[in-house]
């Protein structure tokens, strides 16, 4: 078995780490980065590009560049439809009803985005690491229902992983947080790019105890973002009469912006946004121009961010604690960097959050803390986390019958008795659903199944045992059995996306396949890069050689820069790493030819100047 690696899989940016001997360390990227974008493009060509390569080709490619895939995680499209046009991408609906992205005449569902994005995450682990990952611990938003949490499952497993457990986010956070000794509470406040959560823990000697958990799986930085580009584009447009959300382009400029502006205004309490040709009018090209206030943003923002605190309110007090019983206030996610954030809990929670944990990293470690509780590196920790939304059944007139009630404490198994409602009857459905409202509609479904076999009976006769079992991941498994016959079904809550086992064992084949193509792309990449410098190099002796030696000394290297200018665009990695060599040793024997010359050169001039002087001494 290989290695097992602890993934934050954010909305914005994703981060990795491991345990070493129960400590975990983040993984960087051979660039360094800590941190990278959980962002994935698809060039005209088909190459797919992935993290910042993807970024930075956003503005100049928006169609085909999809971020914050996370928000589609298990989503009805009617669930996302309204923010259809906050993004550069096209979603739409399958066949399913769920959202997806249409890429190049390709539908995609949210899982193969993120499972792309696992991919890299991989591979970037395995180059650090020097040897293969193959287990995961992946962090998901503790307010996830079952449909989410199964897709991000299947993304793990679509990209390679043998996905150890679903972990939620501020349950890791404290994990890495918090020292496991003694007797301690705390709030995890985690405010990220598409998600917002706050869960309550309790930690005695080891035991990590969540007591309630919350949040908005529609609120997060992506939101705040949205509203000042609203307001960008309405400024401009009431100054300059050009409505920017006609153009394709126009709009992912002022996105990437005002993303800028909004972490700027964190540091600073005003910042320009300087757009030039953004647009072009009746006498010309157009500049937008404008300057952005943190008063500004926070008014912009602010009934946002706001919302947060009655959610923090009512964790507290489903875990039937009082703010004064906290010892901790932890800040996750890179939304909690906005000063009226940090105020706002503050002022809420009577005491300063604290500052010792990066809210980009923090979530990563304890994922990797986690892995090596799984993995027997650790045996001092035990984890209890707590379901998020009341699960049941729907029951006669569509009202939703609870059976695990929401923080109530995983792994658990509850079951319940019902019986039919007509004469005879030998079928009944089961409907599973999720959600805090007493009318079925109101809750999600997570999916149906039929009891045949039923012994005949009349009316309110049978008993029929419904269980419901949730491991420690959150993963759901219901099952339905008639207590006389002893005929059973169950149900296993399916991916978002309509995702058959077989649709993941046949997209993880395709990402194996892809992750070999994109080794070789990669490999290509760092030598086209290493010929560029070598080119760079080369071309600088041989202006220098131009000036000051024969053709003779020169001539052969200005032959092979020429091939291996060529050969940087072709496919043969073995004739463009042996021209980059031919290139690299004669650009150094040239360049210790012009030293020698110029060393020479300085020689001669000194003696002449030196017999100069010899020559003005005897005259005197």
């Amino acid at each position: 078995m290989g290695r097992t690696i602890g993934i934050d899989l954010g909305t914005t940016n994703s981060c990795i780490a491991f345990s070493d001997g129960g400590h975990p360390t983040v993984i960087q990227s051979k660039s360094g980065s800590r941190v990278m974008p959980s962002v994935v493009a698809f060039s005209a060509k088909g190459e797919r590009l992935v993290g910042l390569v993807a970024r930075r080709q956003a503005i100049t490619n928006p169609k085909n560049t999809v971020n914050s895939i996370k928000r589609l995680m298990g989503r009805r499209y009617a669930e996302v439809a309204s923010h259809i046009n906050d993004v550069s991408y096209e979603i739409v609906e399958n066949s399913n009803g769920d959202a997806a992205v249409r890429i190049m005449d390709r539908i995609y569902t949210p899982p193969e985005i993120s499972a792309i994005i696992l991919q890299q995450l991989k591979l970037t682990a395995e180059e650090f690491l020097g040897e293969e990952v193959t287990d995961a611990v992946i962090t998901v938003p503790a307010y996830f229902n079952e449909v989410q949490r199964q897709a991000t499952k299947a993304a793990g497993k679509i990209a390679g992983f043998k996905v150890r457990r679903v972990l939620n986010e501020p349950t890791a956070a404290a994990l890495a947080f918090i020292e496991p000794e003694g007797r301690k509470k705390l709030a995890v406040y985690d405010f990220g790019g598409g998600t917002f959560d706050v869960s309550i823990l309790q930690v005695v000697d080891g035991v990590f105890e969540v007591k309630a958990t919350l949040g908005d799986t529609n609120l997060g930085g992506d939101d705040l973002d949205t509203k000042l580009v609203k307001w960008i584009m309405g400024e401009f447009k009431s100054e300059t009469g050009i409505d920017l959300t006609r153009d394709n382009i126009a709009p992912q400029r002022v996105r990437e912006a005002a993303e800028r502006a909004k972490c700027e205004l964190s540091m600073t309490q005003e910042t320009d946004i300087n757009l030039p040709f953004i647009a072009t009018g009746e006498s010309g090209p157009v500049h937008l121009e404008i300057t952005i206030t943190r008063k500004l943003f926070e008014e912009l923002a602010g009934d946002l961010i706001k919302k947060t605190i009655p959610l923090c309110k009512e964790a507290i007090e489903d875990a039937e604690m009082k703010i004064e019983d906290l010892d901790h206030v932890v800040l996750v996610g890179g939304s909690t960097r906005i000063p009226m954030v940090q105020k706002l809990v503050e002022e809420f929670f009577d005491r300063r959050p604290a500052q010792s944990v990066n809210p980009d990293e923090v979530v990563a470690l304890g994922a990797a803390i986690e892995s090596s509780v799984l993995t027997g590196q650790r045996k001092d920790l035990v984890l209890i986390d707590v379901t998020p939304l009341t699960l049941g059944v729907e029951t006669l007139g569509g009202v939703l019958a609870p059976i695990i009630k929401k923080n109530s404490p995983v792994p658990i198994r509850n079951s319940r008795i019902f019986t039919t409602a007509s004469d005879n009857q030998s079928v009944v459905g089961v409907h599973v659903a999720q959600g805090e409202r007493e009318i079925i509609d109101g809750n999600r479904s997570l999916g149906t199944f039929e009891l045949r076999g039923i012994s005949a009976a009349k009316r309110g006769e049978p008993r029929i045992e419904v269980v419901f079992e949730i491991d420690a991941s959150g993963i759901l498994n219901v099952s339905a059995r008639d207590t006389t016959t002893g005929q059973e079904q169950s149900i296993k809550v399916n991916p978002s996306g309509g995702l058959s086992s077989g649709d993941i064992d046949r997209l993880r084949r395709e990402a194996k396949a892809n992750a070999e193509a994109d080794k070789i792309k990669m490999k290509f990449v760092s030598l086209r890069n290493e010929s560029d410098e070598v080119i760079y190099r080369a071309s600088k002796s041989l202006a220098v050689a131009r000036e000051e030696l024969d053709k003779e000394s020169w001539a052969e290297l200005e032959t092979e820069v020429k091939s291996l200018k060529a050969l940087r665009e072709s496919d043969d990695s073995l004739a463009l790493e042996k021209a980059i060599d031919e290139v690299r040793q004669l650009e150094n024997s040239l360049a210790k030819m012009i030293e020698m010359f110029e060393s020479d050169e300085e020689d001669a001039t000194s003696e002449f100047l030196d017999s100069i002087s010899h020559i003005e001494d005897a005259k005197e």
